[in-house]
């Protein structure tokens, strides 16, 4: 019945398949349908954007004008107070400038069904995750006079982190390229005297020791395990996605990262162009700004319509402009003037920009309509 009531219907496929799972649902009849259906068409075509609508001026005044009213803060992230995120008006230019990293970078992620029930599975994908380095499980200290560096383990801490004295021990020798030895219990690191500069070696060996990590994944500092409705989430300082894909227990159809860059380079163009419209829109919501999210729908794909990430600025969008004068509206004037002179580069007047710089009607509206065919008298 529904396909036929919507045989007729000017409208495009897509749209046309919601209608109709919609009156599925509802189980509607004919006459509601009806009703229903040209409800519908109404409000598509009072939606629809009209030939020569400056469509970017007003996504620009849409989330410019709000914007003004961000505050410039740093806050706990969804009530993880030990995860500090950067919110407001930072992480507004920071998603419109695709910085390659977030001043705070984390992800939430979510576990398959049989770690996301378990708080001690979920403890168990934290610590396959969570970088953990040689001072978090044993002791270091120099013994100058010896020329030897003596790392005391800790064997309730080494438990915790599901590793032993013998993994310590080759994953130390690995990572240094050196041979460890045992003595009482603790491993011993010896520096020859006969080597150049016996001391400062030492001591090397002694700082990278401390920075080195030896389970997990380097980038994620910190992990935090919460449950949300009837099921464990993992929330991480620091991200690493394409690592974090390959863990053990992730369901990485739902893990998530604010670091949008690393988005663009592990799952492609679509998923960054996905990320920068959540992103934005959950960033403007949190201010209890409410944007519509088509204007920030247009802003994304500008920035990732040429397959690439473009920043709104001078070095993307607004530097990729093929006028002259439009780019030197934008922030370096006498340098764009002055390379398009050197070049002999012609202005076509195309633009919106342009044209109000020279006091020229805008090809915008009205604007827009031009005669393009005159008869012979």
């Amino acid at each position: 019945m529904y396909d036929d009531l919507l045989k007729d219907v000017p409208l495009p496929k897509h749209v046309k398949d919601n209608i109709k799972k919609k009156l599925e649902e509802i189980k509607a009849d004919e006459e509601t349908a009806r009703e229903i259906i040209n409800r519908c068409v109404e409000v598509y075509y009072r939606n629809l954007v009209e030939p020569g609508e400056a469509v970017g001026i007003i996504a620009a005044q849409s989330i410019g004008e709000p914007a003004t009213q961000m505050t410039m803060r740093t806050f706990h992230y969804a009530g993880v107070a030990e995860i500090n995120v950067t919110l407001g008006l930072p992480r507004l230019i920071e998603i419109l400038d695709v910085r390659k990293k977030p001043s705070t970078p984390m992800m939430t992620i979510r576990l398959l069904p049989e770690y996301a029930k378990d708080k001690e599975k979920a403890k168990e994908v934290a610590r396959r995750i969570e970088a953990t380095h040689v001072t978090d499980v044993a002791d270091i200290s120099v013994d100058i006079y010896g020329l030897k560096i003596i790392i005391k383990p800790d064997e309730k801490a080494l438990k915790e982190k599901s590793l032993t004295v013998e993994s310590l021990k080759k994953t130390l020798e690995r990572k240094l390229k050196t041979e460890i030895g045992e003595e009482n219990g603790n491993l011993v690191i010896q520096v020859s005297p006969d080597v150049d500069k016996p001391y400062k070696t030492l001591m090397d060996i002694f700082d990278k020791l401390k920075k080195e990590v030896i389970a997990g994944i380097k980038e994620i500092k910190r992990v935090i395990i919460r449950k949300e409705g009837d099921e464990y989430v993992l929330y991480t300082e620091g991200s690493n996605l394409k690592k974090v894909m390959k863990v053990k227990g992730v369901d990485f159809t739902r893990t998530l990262t604010n670091d949008i860059y690393e988005i663009y380079e592990v799952l492609g163009i679509e998923a960054a162009r996905a990320a920068i419209i959540k992103e934005a829109k959950e960033t403007l919501e949190e201010q209890g700004l409410d944007v519509d999210v088509r204007h920030i729908m247009l802003v994304a794909d500008v920035m990732t319509a040429d397959g690439y990430l473009k920043q709104i600025g001078r070095h993307g969008v607004a530097g990729a402009k093929q006028s002259i004068l439009a780019r030197a509206a934008f922030e370096v004037t006498v340098n764009v003037l002055l390379d398009a002179a050197v070049k002999g580069e012609v202005d076509y007047l195309k633009g919106i920009t342009e044209n109000i710089i020279v006091g020229q009607p805008i090809k915008l509206g009205t604007g827009d309509v031009e005669l393009v065919y005159k008869p012979k008298r």
